[in-house]
């Protein structure tokens, strides 16, 4: 089943329960953060960019999980491993961030000694700014504009099965054509709206401590146009409708369950990624793994994130064939305690 949600309203009841389950391809129900029916420190809001091409990733992230959190940049070459970043943990931020309640409107700004990040967000686009200092490490400074021709995206309101106020509103943007550059350590690194796109991952809800996810997204140009998939599972009760779909030229083009196993035969090993409709038929090629581990307080969270080349076909509701070769993508399997 894929119940696409129409009707606009309150994503939560006066009880923190979700009112509406399901997918959407724009955002239509408003956080209400203030109708949440749990401690305070069982919340957790995140925003995270990620700009990237072929040769390189940036990675910009400000979120808690209330009782701790972050606000990070990453900048990291796939081919030679080359890997800058500079984070500074949140100790007790619970509410303070001051996280927007949509994706689609408003700053958000984080000023501390030694880090200045903020997102800008206005009609038809986005721009990232991060100067970042460190004593140990390189300076990071950076301004880098994501254009957003259209609002098609998936947004999704999830339950999870382990108590009826626990959720997940997430909405995700992929194929922003990226313009700008990074400087740190006497080297420039340039994004280019031809071959750079940008993505963000907002996320707000309730969730339980322990949990494992895997995820995938990917941006790129396909005959002339702007292609992109998002594909996952593990991030709550999906049977009322999956996060997996494709993008092509400012349309959403909805799949069912998409399968893939990255542990099965060590995280660099090639790997097949299928869907039950046949729908998306890819074999993925690693070249890089950001491995990432965040132990604070309670937290113990690892990822790897794994970056490497698509390869096969896309399907679209025409029954248009897309054929992908050389796509330079992610999927990633994160297991937390938070």
């Amino acid at each position: 089943m894929q119940n696409r949600i129409h009707m606009p309203g309150n994503l939560l009841d006066s009880n923190g329960r979700l009112l509406q389950q399901g997918y959407s391809t724009q955002a239509v129900l408003h956080y209400n953060r203030e109708s949440i029916q749990a401690r305070p420190w069982r919340i957790k809001e995140w925003d995270f960019y990620q700009v990237s091409n072929e040769n390189y990733c940036l990675q910009l992230t400000i979120g808690h999980v209330s009782y701790a959190g972050s606000v990070s940049v990453k900048l990291f070459e796939f081919a030679t491993g080359r890997h800058y970043e500079i984070t500074q943990m949140l100790v007790l931020p619970f509410n303070s961030l001051h996280m927007p309640l949509t994706a689609e409107e408003g700053d958000l700004t984080v000023d501390r000694k030694n880090l200045f990040m903020q997102f800008q967000v206005f009609e038809g686009g986005r721009k990232l700014i991060c100067r970042a200092k460190d004593k140990k490490l390189p300076t990071i400074e950076l301004e880098v504009e994501l254009s957003q021709p259209d609002k098609t995206s998936i947004v999704m309101a999830t339950p999870f099965d382990e108590h009826p106020s626990q959720f997940y509103y997430n909405h995700k943007i992929n194929c922003m054509p990226a313009s700008g550059v990074v400087r740190v350590d006497g080297r420039e690194y340039r994004f280019e709206p031809e071959s750079a796109f940008g993505l963000l991952d907002w996320g707000r809800g309730v969730w339980p401590f322990s949990h494992e996810w895997f995820w995938g997204n990917g941006s790129c140009y396909v005959d002339g146009k702007r292609f992109g998939f998002n594909i996952g599972h593990g991030f709550g009760n999906t049977s009322k409708a999956t996060e997996n779909i494709l993008f092509y030229d400012g349309t959403a083009h909805k799949l069912g369950q998409v399968y893939y196993d990255l542990p099965a035969g060590g995280y660099m090993s090639k790997k097949q990624i299928t869907s039950e409709d046949g729908r998306f038929e890819m074999e993925f090629t690693p070249i890089y793994d950001q491995q990432t581990a965040t132990k604070l307080l309670f937290i113990d969270n690892k990822c790897h994130q794994l970056f490497g080349t698509f390869k096969g076909k896309a399907v679209l509701d025409d029954g248009k064939v897309l054929e992908i070769d050389h796509m330079v993508a992610f999927i990633e399997h994160a297991v937390n305690h938070w």
